[in-house]
């Protein structure tokens, strides 16, 4: 019994020394690293104390400061960074990675880097009196290293701008950092191999940060237009597009250019007509129509819009069915002035979706181009606007691409004419391309008046292009659908910056996105 109590009563001794209680991980390591008692004194509970007022004192300088609260909450608060990544150099990676950012167009101190220069400099030092000192220099380099981690991480990975938020007609769905992913990070246990993933690989990247440099060690300086357009397009191959499919059909806007690419190599090389600038007074006039509701005052605004998608059909001899602001703009007027003009080009009225058989008996200036209560469809044929060939894809701006009745505007230096839609310059070509074999591509050719390439479909053509011409049946052009073969993506983007055989190609600033673009990557440039 006595030998009993002697126990318990050496135990109760021996707890209330804390000689049983396990040092903290973060104390262990400082303290075999310099080698230094002095960190065994680590108390987590007083630091967790000095944490969480750095924590609130910081927050607002974060970049993500829900994730990383909830992420150290979650680890009670230990600095996990400092723990797994100071002793074997893994801060001081960090630290290399965000100096050579400079390569990619950034300005390093947007990470933090002199802060973290300067707290890694403090604890190499180990010049401290007391354990208290410790604390607040532990509490501040753990939140400057995993802010540093994260900015960092989602700059150079998916750009420093969400283009989204700054372009009204950017419809590109992206890969963006989210919160779990965001933890992910910071609960890494291979800081170099998160530094590394973090890094642009494609060769048009490659190209452009290879330009980069090569411009700086001419020009001496970073103040230089050219660099600006370099570094403003590297932004913009950061912006990561979740592409699946082995084709691809890019639209360059500023190059008024269309390219087809499988895989790497190059199908087809076309020019392309894109939607015309809007009005320089653009915002100003928004405010007035905003205010006014008046047609006459609503500013012009036809710019094609940057979308990816996937085709999925082909109208041969397609209807066009004109969007009411083209209604209410244009064809509104021309039919005001000339009563036979919808009749002379095909154009076919509705009223409450019937057809009004003679349109050119309407007396338009009875009604109010605000309120037209028509609809207008111009039918297929040689005077259509979308010449013979349409190509569809899903988007919300209702946008395609299409031949043209008009091809001079193909003969422009530039060609920013349409009203949105993308004309292209050879959609025989492209058709071929698009459709599944040579079968449905000789069907196709014979929609429009071409003969077939197989020569025994000859009989058949000759036939239909008998029964084109007999008048006294008073053939009707209709549409005809052809589908697509599976799996083909149009990307319509802006790029004014790229390397082509071993040259910048620079493009000029049609729609002025690039100053929109250089002033949101303020932050870290």
């Amino acid at each position: 019994m006595k030998k009993t109590l002697l126990f318990l009563l050496v135990c109760v001794f021996f707890s209330s020394c804390e000689w049983f209680k396990p040092k903290p991980e973060i104390g262990v390591v400082l303290a075999t690293h310099f080698k230094n008692k002095l960190y065994k004194e680590f108390d987590t509970a007083v630091y967790k104390i000095i944490f969480l007022n750095k924590l609130k004192d910081l927050k607002s300088r974060l970049s993500n400061p829900k994730v990383t609260a909830a992420h150290y909450a979650v680890n009670e608060y230990k600095p996990e960074l400092i723990i797994k990544f100071y002793s074997n150099g893994g801060l001081d990676s960090l630290k290399r990675y965000i100096e050579r950012s400079k390569a990619d167009g950034f300005d390093p101190k947007a990470f933090g880097l002199k802060e973290l220069s300067n707290l890694l400099a403090q604890l190499d030092s180990n010049q401290f009196k007391t354990i208290d000192e410790v604390y607040p220099l532990i509490a501040t380099l753990e939140l400057k290293a995993a802010d540093a981690l994260l900015r960092y991480h989602s700059v150079m990975k998916y750009g420093s701008v969400n283009p989204r938020k700054y372009f009204n007609r950017y419809f590109i769905k992206q890969l963006r950092p989210d919160s779990v992913h965001m933890d992910s990070i910071l609960s890494t246990s291979d800081l170099l191999l998160v530094l590394n993933n973090s890094q642009q690989t494609t060769k048009a990247y490659i190209d452009l940060k290879m330009a980069l440099a090569h411009y700086r060690d001419s020009l001496k300086t970073d103040d230089n237009p050219l660099i600006r357009t370099i570094k403003l397009n590297m932004e913009r191959l950061r912006w990561q597009i979740p592409i699946t499919a082995d084709e691809v059909v890019r639209v360059n806007i500023p190059d008024f250019s269309l390219t087809w690419f499988s895989k790497e190599d190059t199908l087809v090389h076309m020019n392309v007509c894109v939607g015309a600038k809007r009005e320089q007074t653009y915002a100003e006039k928004m405010r007035i129509f905003l205010q006014s509701g008046k047609l006459d005052d609503k500013p012009r605004n036809h710019e094609t819009p940057q979308l990816y998608s996937v085709f999925n059909a082909i109208q041969v001899n397609p209807i066009w069915n004109i969007p009411v602001s083209i209604a209410q703009s244009e064809i509104y007027h021309q039919a005001l002035k000339d009563p036979y003009y919808l009749s002379n080009n095909n154009i076919k009225v509705y009223y409450k979706e019937k057809l009004v058989k003679d349109p050119d008996t309407i007396r338009w200036g009875r009604y109010a181009r605000e309120k037209l209560p028509f609809k207008f469809k111009q039918g297929s044929g040689e005077g259509n606007a979308l010449g013979k060939f349409k190509f569809i894809f899903d988007n919300s701006s209702s946008i395609y691409l299409h031949d043209t009745n008009n091809k001079n505007g193909f003969k422009l230096k530039n060609r920013a004419i349409s009203h949105g839609c993308v004309r292209i310059e050879d959609p025989l070509k492209f058709a071929q391309l698009m459709v599944k074999d040579k079968y449905q591509y000789d069907n196709l050719r014979m929609e429009v008046n071409l003969p077939p390439i197989d020569t025994t479909r000859n009989a058949k053509y000759k036939r239909l292009m008998a029964k084109k011409t007999d008048t006294l049946k008073r053939f009707q052009l209709n549409p005809a659908w052809f589908a697509t073969r599976k799996n083909i993506a149009v990307i319509i983007g802006y790029a004014t910056a790229w390397v082509e055989n071993g040259r910048v190609q620079f493009r000029p600033d049609v729609y002025d996105y690039d100053g929109l673009l250089w002033e949101a990557m303020k932050p870290y440039r």
